[in-house]
């Protein structure tokens, strides 16, 4: 498998490594399996904190002093958080799931894998079993549109019983003559007419060869949901099958553009690349992107928002063979930018409209992912398992403090992101879990615990509630999610509350502010949930950034809404991978 993203290299070699071990990594622009459960609710990064956007004080966002007691602005159209009984810091631990769950098989047919593997086609349909389908149903499909797809594979065992082997895939059907793909490879055949819903691809990887896929669609269990029966051959021989549900984006049916009072102010296309992290500082709005797999440069484009309803276009910066930009923060007259290629990169905004380079943060092979600034320190978080920390009493002169580094049994995909919260810093390590560090004396890091859900660990934002400290923690993948985290304890880490979406999208960012936790969901835009009571956290507002329509959309897990500020100037600002900047009002 291979991505031209290089922020996600040390994902996708993990992936690799489990695609020869038959655990179906199939998006070429992420990560591994993670599926999901059943429907509920949803998750996004540490914000500005700034009173006023134009005077950022670059500390991270982790709520009021006591989160429980600060109300916000209540939703319109949507219930007062502060009627509710405050909670009383009690709760009842709940078992870990993980991401995917099991819900069964997804449709009453099957594949006819009888026989010599190398002769089992996978794109012979009369081996598919579609005897209790219904033909009828697949008929009134429109046979169009970008669909989310969990795989959920059966392989027999030694034990003579049953493995599952979850994975996930992404295709996307045209009615005008487009590309159909499928996890952006072209299809090699579709049929999809007179009520047979069948569908495959192949692609090539350097590790496991060619593998294809292929999708016999069943049934319609409801409107945008198909399911059927999935196999799956690797260099020509069989190696698995199974049942698949898909679900056309936007995936909540029938839900509306937006709900709660959340609405669109303004929407600027970014000038380079895929949209994927923005900063507000300056009244102006420095939004980051990564190089487009088309071979369209990433980098940073900057607008002037002091009119939200109105942002102009002031520059865009790429430079030649380090575009690749992840994450951005600021402080003062520096900007800071997570550049996957070679490390954190530095441009004075003295003049906001006109960034200037000043020079690099060198990191290891895979450079810096994300990058944020908690008082006179700055962050940055590598894929290379270390966390590089540095002085910014002066700004755009940075002093490397230390490296701190997750104790090596306990990391696996690196130091995605991070939050610090009272001395503490809550890392985000890819699929080690979650770690908390007590960085009081960079001299003397400890690590204090580790909460590991077997999913990959991305983001995370944390306040204190009724007392206690609070971890609303988000993974990546399909079915990846918000827990509800109790780390006032490190070494006993346990969660109290979960929110989920659909079973086939991924959380990204989080920004917690007050008892509103803001989310950037991918494919299903911004939710806005009430966490006033961790134990169970609602939806009060959301807005779905997706449309069907908009050109540049690739038919994969890992695009729509990436990145998310509430840096508390009345505005939402969200960086979309297809739209750009998105400005909504603040709850």
């Amino acid at each position: 498998m291979r991505s031209p993203l290089r922020s996600r290299l040390v994902l996708l070699s993990t992936c690799a490594l489990l695609l020869a071990t038959l655990s179906g990594c199939d998006d070429d622009s992420g990560p591994t399996p993670d599926a999901g459960s059943q429907l509920p609710e949803d998750s996004g990064t540490p914000d500005s904190g700034a009173p006023d956007a134009s005077t950022d004080s670059g500390i991270p966002d982790s709520g009021a002093p006591d989160a429980s007691t600060d109300s916000g602005t209540p939703d319109s159209g949507a219930p007062d958080a502060s009627t509710e009984e405050p909670w009383d810091g009690g709760y009842t631990v709940l078992e870990e799931h993980g991401d995917w769950i099991d819900r069964g098989r997804y449709a009453p047919c099957s594949f006819n894998r009888q026989g010599d593997p190398s002769t089992v086609r996978c794109d012979d349909l009369s081996r598919y079993d579609l005897s209790q389908c219904s033909p009828e149903a697949l008929a009134q499909l429109d046979a169009y549109g970008i669909y989310m797809t969990d795989l959920r594979g059966e392989v027999p065992r030694s034990d003579g019983g049953t493995g599952l082997l979850p994975a996930f895939a992404g295709f996307m059907l045209h009615s005008d003559g487009g590309t159909d793909t499928m996890n952006t490879a072209p299809l090699d055949f579709r049929n999809t007419d007179g009520g047979t819903f069948f569908i495959g691809s192949s692609r090539t990887n350097p590790i496991t060869g060619t593998t294809l896929t292929a999708l016999a669609g069943c049934q319609v269990p409801s409107p945008g949901i198909i399911t059927g029966c999935y196999a799956r051959c690797i260099n020509g021989s069989f190696n698995r099958a199974g049942t698949f549900e898909a679900h056309r984006m936007p995936s909540h049916r029938g839900e509306s553009e937006s709900s709660g009072g959340l609405r669109l102010i303004s929407e600027s296309p970014v000038a380079v690349g895929e949209a994927v992290d923005v900063y507000v500082t300056k009244n102006h709005a420095y939004v980051v992107s990564l190089d487009r797999i088309s071979g369209t440069s990433g980098g940073l484009t900057v607008f002037d928002v002091s009119d939200r309803a109105h942002p102009l276009f002031k520059a865009s910066i790429s430079l030649p063979g380090d575009s690749s930009w992840n994450g951005v923060w600021a402080k003062g007259d520096a900007l800071y930018i997570a550049g996957n290629d070679t490390g954190t990169l530095i441009y004075d905004i003295s003049n906001p409209a006109q960034p200037e380079y000043v020079r690099h943060l060198p990191a290891g092979q895979f450079g810096v992912h994300t990058v944020l600034v908690d008082g006179n320190r700055l962050y940055g978080m590598s894929p290379d398992m270390v966390t590089l920390v540095y002085d910014v009493t002066s700004p755009l002169a940075p002093v490397l403090l230390q490296r701190i580094t997750v104790p090596e049994e306990l990391s696996s995909g690196g130091a995605h992101d991070a939050f610090p919260y009272e001395g503490r810093l809550y890392v985000s390590n890819g699929f080690g879990g979650y770690s908390v560090m007590d960085v009081t004396d960079l001299d003397n890091v400890r690590h204090l615990g580790q909460y590991v859900h077997g999913s990959f660990a991305h983001h995370s934002a944390v306040g204190t509630f009724a007392g206690r400290t609070i971890a609303f923690e988000g993974t990546e993948f399909n079915g990846s999610h918000l827990r509800v985290l109790d780390v006032t304890d490190p070494t006993n880490i346990v969660k109290i509350g979960e929110f989920r979406l659909s079973p086939v999208n991924s959380i990204h960012n989080l920004i917690l502010k007050g008892n509103h936790l803001y989310a950037a969901w991918y494919q299903e835009g911004v939710r806005v949930l009430d966490v006033s009571n961790p134990t169970k956290p609602r939806q009060v507002a959301h807005y779905t950034t997706f449309r069907d329509g908009d050109p540049g959309r690739r038919g994969i897990l890992f695009e729509g809404t990436f990145g998310i500020r509430v840096p508390g100037d009345g505005h939402v600002y969200v960086a979309d991978s297809v739209r750009g900047l998105l400005i909504l009002n603040e709850l």
